[in-house]
């Protein structure tokens, strides 16, 4: 039940999942649905579940820093699949053992490296907001693929007065337009400047 309402989810987003769209999925009745779950919260919650099983955690045999960098890249691939998900980041009030299993392993990998309690939690909030964050502005983004990048820019840039928007005439006409360019690579660099941060973070806490 959770595959068939993930599928629906990912297909046409969370405002198609219905239980008479769910219950014809599966090839029965739509009040049916609910001998198997309680209501749409439950199966809200069923769902984000599932999809935060698909996250890598982080390994033990890694250093902080590469466990955390492989599982942000995954949690992002994750929402960049199910970009409905990012609606429900903390939404439900009960979190299923994927869910906490993951959050768990994070903090572990965190404190097991060194990092104080109040850092910990510093450190997993940055994290996770921004990777929801970058997820949440992809989703919004006219274009997905370097050619459609490329002719978006070329719109915005006839479209602009060079006079009055020199900066973003400059970004877009000399970055944005450069072959390969590719929005998503932003990623990286955005995670390695936050993960730099939290190394020197963690050294000042070593020091003091």
């Amino acid at each position: 039940m959770l595959e068939a309402a993930i599928d629906i989810a990912d297909e046409d987003g969370l405002d198609a999942l219905t239980m008479r769209r769910l219950g014809e999925a599966l090839g029965i009745e739509a009040m049916s649905v609910y001998t198997h779950i309680a209501n749409k919260e439950d199966l809200l919650n069923g769902m984000v579940d599932a999809v935060f099983a698909e996250i890598e955690l982080p390994s033990h045999s890694d250093d902080w820093r590469t466990a955390l960098h492989k599982r942000s890249e995954s949690f992002r691939d994750m929402l960049t699949r199910h970009s409905w998900a990012t609606s429900l980041k903390d939404s439900g009030t009960n979190p299923g053992p994927a869910t906490l299993r993951h959050h768990d392993r994070v903090l572990g990998t965190l404190r097991n490296a060194g990092f104080s309690l109040p850092l910990t939690a510093h450190a997993f909030a940055a994290l996770d907001s921004y990777i929801y964050g970058f997820a949440m502005q992809e989703k919004t983004l006219p274009f997905t693929t370097e050619e459609e990048t490329a002719a978006m820019a070329q719109i915005m840039l006839a479209q602009l007065a060079m006079a009055d928007y020199p900066y973003l005439a400059e970004l877009t006409a000399k970055h944005v337009l450069r072959p390969g360019y590719n929005f998503s690579h932003e990623f990286d660099f955005g995670l390695d400047l936050l993960l730099d941060g939290l190394e020197r973070a963690l050294a000042a806490e070593a020091e003091a």
